[in-house]
């Protein structure tokens, strides 16, 4: 594989730190032989037949992503190593083509997993879409981007982004201050996200217009929300009640996101998650997207994704041995 001397050095890192990632994964050595600024540099890999092919693989999608003026970051070679890994590389090359929209600092919002970028497809192609997966895996942020770029291209009027303030209840009257200061913990990272796209001067703007609104679930009821993008964040901790009061507000030329992670619900014990249920009625219907995250896509720190998975092993375990301890009550009984 050749490439620039530029392309050569944000491939293999400072000290190298990227190819001796690689290397530790296949078991192959990885080295630069440098042609000159006439040829280029050549980036020779030794090791067994198919563990070098495979990491040849994980430096050509590195390759990419330096030519695309990406930074390659850890979480980048982590997961390019497990699609690798798993034969499910094809098409990761094409991940940073599309650009969602740019940040108040320029800096462009692309998917940066396979995963992130059929999402953002599902949104492009649906009227209303589920985005259910773990945490970190860009639910709510790659939605309030393609919000603020639909806005910024008139494709609607303005965004509307909303949360139940589940842990709030009775006791929100308890806490200082007016309504708004009491719901804003809630609200917190939507307002997060909106700064990273808008910078906190222009979301302060749009906020003045009412062309961006952010407000509690409850907000919603009785309204019929036309032109608007939608957002629905922490959907899990709807109640089946008002997840229908919210999915019933849509309006004409609206678009409707709802995401949530149904492994984190704090609703009390028993009651069911209005956002399990609709991602069970819903599907099959035209115009509605339901797409489900793994923790493949976690783009936070590459330990955020262990956590998942070691939780997800022991609440597997956990509902096995539930089973088995019922069914043995069940035979003693009979």
């Amino acid at each position: 594989m050749t490439s620039s001397s530029e392309a050569t050095s944000a491939i293999f890192g400072a000290f190298d730190k990227n190819v001796k990632r690689i290397e530790s994964e296949f078991g192959v050595h990885i080295f630069n032989r440098s042609g000159g600024p006439e040829f280029g540099d050549a980036i020779v890999i030794n090791g067994e037949e198919r563990e070098a092919a495979m990491a040849a693989r994980v430096l050509e999608y590195l390759k990419h992503m330096t030519g695309s003026g990406e930074r390659i970051e850890e979480q980048a070679i982590e997961y390019v190593i497990g699609l690798v890994r798993d034969g499910l590389d094809e098409g990761a090359e094409k991940l940073s083509e599309d650009v969602v929209c740019l940040t108040s600092r320029g800096k462009p919002i692309k998917a940066k997993t396979i995963g992130q970028k059929k999402y953002i497809s599902a949104i492009k192609n649906n009227t209303v879409i589920l985005g259910l997966g773990p945490a970190g895996t860009g639910k709510t942020f790659l939605a309030v981007a393609m919000a603020v770029e639909a806005l910024k291209n008139k494709a609607v009027s303005r965004i509307i982004l909303t949360r139940p303030a589940v842990e709030a209840g009775e006791r929100l009257g308890f806490l200082p201050g007016d309504l708004q200061s009491k719901i804003d913990p809630y609200l917190r990272p939507l307002y997060d996200a909106l700064f990273e796209m808008l910078g906190a001067e222009n979301y302060q703007r749009h906020v003045e217009r009412g062309t961006i609104e952010i407000a509690p679930l409850a907000y919603m009821r009785g309204r019929t929300l036309d032109d608007s993008f939608i957002i629905l964040d922490e959907a899990q901790n709807t109640t089946p009640e008002q997840m229908k009061m919210f999915l019933t507000r849509l309006g004409y030329n609206s678009k409707a996101v709802v995401t949530g992670d149904l492994s984190q619900t704090d609703l009390p014990f028993g009651k069911k998650s209005g956002l399990s249920i609709a991602a069970k009625v819903l599907r099959g219907i035209e115009g509605i997207g339901i797409f489900e995250f793994s923790e493949r896509d976690v783009v936070r720190h590459h330990l955020v994704r262990k956590i998942i998975s070691a939780y997800e092993s022991y609440e597997r375990e956990a509902r096995a041995k539930h089973f088995r301890t019922e069914k043995k009550k069940e035979s003693e009984k009979q």
